[in-house]
């Protein structure tokens, strides 16, 4: 998406909350500073205690952050759940890294210019997000179904348990989601499960404090615990998910039982590269998350990132400038490789990273940026993404050394603002570019039948020279993502932070030209150099509000130590 509109998404859809402490813990979970030789770190504390208890019951790091998502579709659902998609990486305790792709698909019904308006122009967010059209067939129950076979030690079903004893016996609405209801009350109100979960019988909505109690849910997710993933993708739940998409009162859709049963999973090469003495693996296509960090590091090594330090305007201009770099790729080249050519080696390839780097200046910016020349690259023109700040990520770790980063979204706050099954069902349809040519070239990411839009998600793992795994860390945040991955991962190799530390440090991203430094507490060492970064040549700075959220766990000595972002409700508990 170019400057101006993308730039009015992120406004529209930035929810400043305050953050809160999470109540005291019944468990027997160590804090946030702890050092444990398990943990997980999520963005509620509700469902870092349902991964815990599956490492508490001898579970790996899969199956707490199966357990941990679960338990996010009932106590975050604005952001996350089993009706949106999700992409997992994974370094078990022995062996190679490990991706999974569990995102969304387009019905058979779609076509490239299903969100043009009656002009040819592109719809507006507001208009092509609500309903039924937006809604791609979800991804993470088949993915996490994939990944058990695999990865899980504890039985299908114990996953669920959790997730089950929230959506039954209720849980008290957190001042983050209660602000998602009140932000997404008129789409909530379209079905009426939605309106009896989260809006007051006069239409308002919930307030903060409200016991939330989703026996849809609970049953729903029953029926998947005892039947596996043919209780989700057929039967009476695809049903009720296809009426709830094809009878919208605005924006039906075309999706049919068979685009729901077709779904599948799929196990994807993890994407890998060297940023000084570490290696760096995240997820690969349709994600360009792990491409563009692997990019924004890769074209920074030549700086020494060390000797400047965070609180030097230099060190932030140049991951900028990096980032201007890496996003023109990312809009040029990258959609779901099953329909189009992804140059995904010649991107991550240390030659051509070096050669993009050599364009980044400490004294001054780039006049303009465009994408390069990857090797295998085809010809391919930049579209207009709608992707929007939203998602969970979520790390674990367990004592026999398998860890575990996981991104889940529905995409917008409560996706398209349908409930079915208790669960929210996404919008990530508008993540594909609306615009599906460009001077007579397709554009990668353009809307196909069976297709994956592309994603931000960058779940991410870094392993230290020995190729012992140092940190796992993802974030939410729409394309803001690879921008928080990126600084987090900087701020732990180069400045030696905490991940605590490191993930709290603040945020910069860069849309076109334009740079865009958060406004909260945590932005105010950033707006601070605004008259520095200026004379480093940012001309058009904007200082706003967003939903940032990112988790991590880093190892250190005598076990694992997690941080949570403190912009969120996140905590990292460990045993």
């Amino acid at each position: 998406m170019k400057g101006p509109i993308l730039l009015a998404a992120l406004l529209l859809s930035a929810c400043a909350t305050t953050p809160v402490a999470p109540p005291a813990s019944t468990s027997a979970a160590t804090p946030v500073a702890g050092v444990s030789t398990a943990m997980v770190s999520a963005a509620d504390y509700r469902a870092a205690e349902a991964g815990v208890a599956m490492l508490r019951a001898g579970g790996s790091a899969f199956d707490a952050s199966a357990a941990t998502l679960l338990a996010l579709s009932v106590v975050e659902p604005q952001s996350s759940g089993i009706g949106g998609g999700g992409l997992l990486v994974y370094q078990p305790a022995s062996g190679g890294v490990l991706s999974f792709d569990g995102r969304e698909t387009a019905p058979a019904s779609a076509t490239p210019t299903m969100f043009l308006g009656a002009d040819g122009k592109p719809l507006a967010g507001g208009v092509a997000k609500p309903g039924g059209k937006s809604v791609g067939v979800p991804g993470n129950i088949a993915m996490l179904a994939m990944a058990h076979a695999k990865l899980g030690t504890l039985p299908w079903a114990k996953l669920f348990e959790p997730a089950i004893a929230l959506a039954r016996g209720g849980f008290v609405m957190s001042p983050r989601m209660a602000a998602g209801v009140a932000a997404q009350a008129k789409n909530l109100a379209r079905t009426r499960e939605g309106a009896a979960l989260y809006l007051l019988p006069d239409g308002s909505p919930k307030p903060v404090g409200s016991r939330i109690v989703n026996e849809p849910l609970a049953r729903t997710l029953e029926a998947i615990a005892a039947a596996g993933p043919k209780a989700f993708y057929t039967g009476p739940n695809a049903d009720a998910l296809v009426a709830a998409v094809t009878t919208s009162t605005m924006n039906p859709s075309g999706m049919t039982r068979a685009d729901v049963a077709g779904y599948t999973a799929k196990a994807r090469p993890a994407v890998c590269g060297k940023y000084r003495s570490y290696k760096i693996c995240s997820m690969g296509p349709p994600s360009s998350g792990g491409i563009a960090v692997i990019q924004i590091l890769g074209q920074l090594q030549r700086f020494d990132l060390a000797a400047l330090g965070a609180d030097n305007p230099v060190a932030w201009h140049l991951l900028a400038e990096s980032e201007r770099l890496a996003f023109a790729d990312r809009a040029a080249f990258v959609g779901d490789p099953d329909f189009v050519q992804v140059p995904t080696a010649g991107l991550i390839d240390a030659g051509y990273i070096r050669s993009r780097g050599n364009l980044i200046s400490a004294t001054g910016t780039m006049a303009t940026v465009s994408a390069g020349r990857p090797r295998g690259a085809p010809p391919r023109k930049a579209g207009t993404s709608n992707e929007v700040p939203s998602t969970s990520h979520f790390s674990a770790v367990d004592a026999r050394g398998n860890v575990a980063s996981l991104t889940s979204t529905v995409e917008g706050s409560f996706g398209s603002g349908l409930i079915s099954g208790g669960f929210v069902l996404n919008n990530e349809l508008t993540d594909f570019d609306f615009i599906p040519v460009v001077d007579g070239v397709p554009v990668a990411n353009r809307v196909e039948p069976g297709k994956r839009p592309r994603s931000s998600m960058t779940p991410t793992i870094v392993y230290d020279d020995k190729g012992h795994v140092l940190l796992s860390i993802g974030a939410a945040g729409g394309p803001t993502i690879p921008a928080q991955v990126a600084k987090s991962i900087i701020a732990v190799l180069d400045w030696k932070r905490p991940v605590q530390d490191a993930i709290a440090l603040p945020v910069m991203m860069v849309f076109d030209n334009r740079l865009i430094i958060e406004s909260s507490p945590q932005g105010a060492p950033l707006a601070a150099m605004i008259p520095q970064l200026k004379a480093l040549g940012h001309s058009e700075i904007t200082v706003t509000s967003l939903p940032y959220k990112a988790n991590g766990i880093e190892r250190v000595a005598g076990g694992w130590r997690g941080g949570a972002d403190p912009r969120s409700e996140g905590v990292a508990l460990g045993l």
